[in-house]
């Protein structure tokens, strides 16, 4: 779709005068952006050319730069109008309850937050364009990312011919869903360096939803603890890229850093350092900027393995402590990475404090539809060791029963889907859990999904070997080097499901600490999540095509934009010269 307005002739021509006399850093650029046959190429600019920088072309070039790239209609036109952060108003049409409408409210002006985080500068235009942002939402009344939330959008934008008014309409069923038509509101709007102002596209048609309902990022922050602000920014990326699950893995073997008001011995014992904890209103203020995001925080407490000496401690119980083989030595043949540690399925007592566990964990995020039980890494010789017993199994599917049953308890009913990871009881699910089955799903780490112990039951897919963005850095005990790294383009190419999508509910990219801190989060992270955040979301069959490759490029550009230290994904050269690299 092509509009030309004459507004926009008339800009076409101040561009030029404003290259001619106006001093700032830009005003002698060294290349101008041409768009031949829908690809910018550079050349060197003289007093005949026609000045554009780099951002312009992209965007008004070969269109479909909105990532994930939406899987229904799409329309942009070639022309543009320049904005200001403050030229953007909300009004909301209808909204099925004052929650969301609150919601909406905050998020907008999150919106506006990050269009004055593009803005760089009080230059540009004088005359800018007003733009009305109308929202219309007219299903349900829980602004909360749920396993049933809808995700549907439509944005449009026009012109109003009769005051100059921008007019943007978004209409969807759910805050989640407009929350993402505002996010690709803002992949509309970019900063031009050669005058210095913001601009948005002049009209444009996104009809949009998403392939798979769950698309996550699990973040370790029990092997390196992460600020909350680190936390928060992940989140923020999270958004831009339309994940919706942030599977917080804040507990494990080494430390257990969230402060529990029933079980406060736990981090009081488990922390690196009283600095080096989440508390509650940690927690509370990051589920509150999540669900702004349209995003819902996942919190996994990693039982009956992976609990180490935090939980080491006797009870009242006439049984054993909580935790047995807790420090063994050598550990490699009792647990997966010291220190040892596996909770003990016959303390009577154990139980009790997991359902007050439970219980905390769903009062902090809101999530009682969605729960992760942990369950990696069972060590079936620790049991063996401890009850002599070479049918250990039968210990974890005891464990299992007792903690679905006091989950159920705590929440009323089971949630609709109560992830485990993959492990070896995964078979069993079907026979031995049937009175729970349908509200079970496991998460696979490794390219097992079509073996015949998850036929039918729910799947969330975290495959190692395209999808784990530790892969290459070698775990801290292997001088082999470990799994070769995983690139953007080898996240975004995988599909197992391709030939059967038959239980799957998603997928999520998982990031592990132990060789992790804040200063290499964003760059490990970002922009390979993104890659997968399009697989989830688009799911097309294209493979890293060079129109992929540039996409990817400006996607992270709005990244790096937005506060991330996102890595490239390649030479500067290329982001100049796409189509030749």
């Amino acid at each position: 779709m092509i509009l030309v307005s004459r507004y926009y002739l008339v800009l076409g021509l101040q561009i030029l005068v404003t290259f001619s006399n106006c001093s700032f850093r830009s005003k002698n650029p060294l290349w101008t952006w041409e768009c031949i046959n829908e690809k910018c190429v550079p050349s060197r600019p003289d007093p005949t050319n026609k000045l554009q920088s780099l951002e312009t072309c992209n965007m008004l070039c070969a269109g479909g730069q909105i990532w994930p790239q939406p899987r229904g209609a799409i329309s942009l036109s070639t022309t543009a109008v320049p904005v200001h952060a403050d030229s953007f108003r909300l009004k909301i049409l209808l909204t099925p309850s004052r929650t969301v409408q609150e919601y909406l409210q905050e998020s907008f002006e999150l919106f506006r937050e990050d269009v004055k985080r593009l803005e760089q500068s009080a230059f540009g235009f004088e005359e800018r364009r007003s733009v009305l942002v109308r929202i219309a939402i007219n299903g349900s009344e829980d602004p909360r990312m749920r396993i049933d939330t809808e995700e549907n959008y439509k944005l449009v934008i026009r012109p109003n011919s009769d005051d100059g008014l921008m007019l943007v309409d978004i209409s969807a069923s759910t805050f989640c869903g407009a929350r993402h038509g505002l996010e690709t509101l803002i992949q509309l709007i970019w900063f031009d360096p050669y005058v210095a102002s913001l601009f948005m596209l002049e009209a444009a048609s996104v009809d949009d939803s998403p392939r798979f309902k769950y698309r996550g990022l699990l973040l370790d922050t029990a092997r390196n603890y992460f600020p909350v602000r680190d936390l928060m920014r992940t989140i923020d990326g999270m958004a831009i890229s339309k994940l919706n699950t942030f599977h917080w893995h804040v507990t494990d073997t080494q430390a257990f850093p969230l402060q529990l008001d029933s079980v406060k011995h736990l981090s009081k014992r488990g922390a690196y350092s009283l600095r080096d904890v989440y508390t509650k209103d940690d927690v509370r203020a990051l589920v509150h900027r999540a669900r702004l995001r349209g995003i819902r925080v996942l919190i996994e407490i990693d039982v009956p393995s992976h609990v180490g000496p935090t939980w080491s401690f006797s009870s009242d119980s006439e049984t054993d402590d909580l935790s047995l083989c807790t420090n063994a030595q050598p550990w490699s043949p009792l647990c997966h990475e010291p220190p040892c540690g596996q909770l003990n399925p016959r303390n009577t007592d154990l139980f009790l404090l997991l359902e007050q566990v439970f219980t905390e964990i769903i009062q902090l995020t809101g999530v009682d539809d969605l729960f992760h039980m942990g369950g990696d890494d069972v060590s079936l010789e620790c049991w063996e060791h401890y009850f002599n017993d070479t049918n250990s199994e039968n210990y974890l599917i005891e464990f299992t029963r007792s903690s679905l049953d006091r989950l159920r308890y705590v929440n009323g009913r089971l949630p609709n889907l109560t992830l485990f990871w993959f492990s070896s009881i995964s078979d069993r699910i079907k026979t031995d859990l049937k009175e729970s089955a349908d509200f079970i799903g496991l998460q696979l780490r490794e390219f097992t999904w079509k073996h015949k112990s998850i036929n039918g039951i729910r799947t969330v897919i975290s495959h190692e070997d395209a999808w784990d963005l530790n892969n290459g850095m070698g775990a801290w005990y292997d001088t082999n080097g470990g799994i070769p790294y995983n690139s953007w383009q080898h996240v975004y190419e995988h599909r197992p499901w391709a030939k059967d999508v038959a239980n799957i509910e998603g997928g999520e990219a998982t990031v592990w600490s132990s060789t992790l801190s804040d200063d290499d989060l964003d760059a490990t992270v970002w922009p390979r999540a993104a890659a997968l955040a399009e697989r989830l979301w688009t799911d097309r069959a294209e493979g890293a095509t060079r129109p992929v490759h540039a996409r990817l490029d400006l996607h992270r550009s709005r990244l790096v934009a937005r506060g991330l230290k996102a890595a490239p994904i390649w030479s500067m050269w290329c982001t100049q010269n796409p189509y030749t690299c």
